[in-house]
């Protein structure tokens, strides 16, 4: 088994009583506008015709009119249909996409069909609606609408009207070179649609993952405001809290032996708890306090073990210190602590026995190294890191955390660590097991000197 990245987000989803949306496919879904793919016809409509009018009357070209005009009309009697049933913006659904894409297809094919087939210089422009459908389109649809494009292609490389030219002129290529062009159009057709949708695969995988990050981040923000609200809450239930227990001791003062004495003594004692349960929620951090709001280096990496103590492995922290160098306070950061204490739950997945999280310190920077005695991270995995959806996590019920992999944990944590000016390092240690190693520039973290 080799090391992966973490894991630990798909806690925040199920915490936010949301479902994972991430199966192994990317949603595709919406990905463009219906007026979007009207507009671009309309474009292309316009092309043809002014094609149309220059190559038949300025250029004097035999050109068969009715076809390509009937053609024409039925591409913009389409659009406009179409038009008016889009009135409202909207993304189109995939069918829709690719019911208008394959009448593009269809209406170019036979449009270069009477217009010389692939000999026609506009042949190329068949590779635009495939282009758009990989880069819009589930794969299923962009793979169908690619092979249309292709068998378009071979057979206009065989079958189609001479191409147009001057009266009492036919111009003609031997069958060999019509192939070769066709050949040459498929090839286009394949790879700019394969390179398109390739890239719009990863960006959808990216979107889905930063979309992880944000809301992992938005919980941690929300669990870090929770201090805050504790003590304000504590400061202004103190004074209820302190009339009701001066009334309640007059009451037991002045009542008789018996139940009215007996119930003044119980809200005198549950006062006194309510009390001393406000002042324990006031000595919890808490984000705008400038106390509270800071942090030493021992806090910061007790805070991000603790959670880890009992997974089965020994968890141990340690800081220390260039020479001379003074130790910081850092701010509390909702990113950090979570980044953080996901690195750690990784390491505890993976390591044998032992875990080691060390903070170093001097006068210009500060790291955190979290290191474990596991198997390492595979070439697979080192090649990947920082990637979203890489991962060799085992499963829930074989991990001590009990979490399944979905490979976005680490690039989650980098994520996060990176918006507060960290930078990664990560390697195999020798003999055996994963470091991990974030370093950052004191001036990046270090909380400002208190008055």
């Amino acid at each position: 088994m080799t090391e992966s990245p973490p894991s630990s987000p798909a806690d925040a989803t199920q915490d936010a009583g949301q479902k994972a949306p991430w199966d192994g496919r990317v949603a595709w879904r919406g990905r463009v506008q219906l007026r979007t793919l009207v507009a671009l016809r309309w474009i292309a409509l316009a092309g043809q015709a002014v094609t149309l009018a220059v190559v038949g009357p300025v250029l004097g070209f035999s050109v068969p009119y009715g076809w390509c005009l009937g053609l024409i009309a039925a591409g913009a009697w389409v659009n406009l249909l179409v038009s008016l049933a889009a009135a409202s913006p909207r993304p189109a659904k995939d069918w829709e996409a690719a019911v208008q894409l394959t009448f593009d297809i269809l209406q170019l094919s036979a449009l270069l069909f009477f217009t010389g087939g692939v000999v026609n210089p506009f042949s190329v422009l068949l590779i635009a609606p495939a282009t758009l459908a990989a880069s819009i389109l589930r794969p299923r649809y962009a793979l169908a609408l690619g092979l249309l494009a292709v068998a378009s292609t071979v057979v206009m490389s065989i079958w189609h009207w001479p191409l147009p030219w001057k009266h009492g002129q036919v111009f003609e290529l031997p069958l060999l070179y019509n192939v070769g062009l066709g050949v040459a159009t498929v090839c286009g057709i394949l790879l700019t649609a394969g390179y398109a949708g390739r890239a719009a695969m990863e960006a959808a995988r990216m979107e889905l993952a930063l979309n992880y990050t944000q809301m992992v981040l938005a919980r941690e923000q929300r669990l870090s405001a929770l201090g805050g609200l504790a003590a304000a809450a504590a400061h202004e239930l103190g004074t209820p809290l302190a009339t009701i227990s001066i009334v309640a001791r007059e009451m037991a003062r002045e009542a008789p032996e018996g139940p009215a004495r007996d119930d003044a003594q119980l809200l005198i004692s549950q006062a006194e708890r309510c009390r001393e349960i406000l002042r324990r929620l006031t000595e919890e951090p808490e984000t705008g306090d400038i106390v509270h709001a800071r942090m030493s280096l021992l806090q910061l990496v007790n805070e991000v073990i603790e959670p880890h103590l009992d997974s089965g492995v020994r968890v141990e922290a340690v800081v220390t210190g260039s020479k001379g160098a003074r130790a910081p306070e850092i701010r509390r950061l909702p990113e950090v602590l979570h980044a953080m204490t996901s690195l750690v739950e990784n390491a505890t997945d993976f390591a044998v026995s032992e875990v080691l999280v060390t903070a170093r310190f001097d006068e210009q920077s500060l790291s955190v190294e979290v290191r474990d005695d596991g198997p390492g991270f595979s070439p697979e995995v080192m090649a990947k890191l920082g990637q979203p959806y890489v991962t060799s996590r085992p499963g829930g019920e074989s991990s001590r955390s009990g979490h399944v992999g979905m490979g976005l944990g680490f690039f989650i944590a980098k994520t996060l660590l990176e918006r507060t000016g960290a930078r990664f390092e990560f390697s195999n240690g020798r003999p055996r097991g994963a470091v991990i190693v974030i370093r950052w520039p004191r001036a990046r973290i270090e909380a400002p000197a208190a008055e």
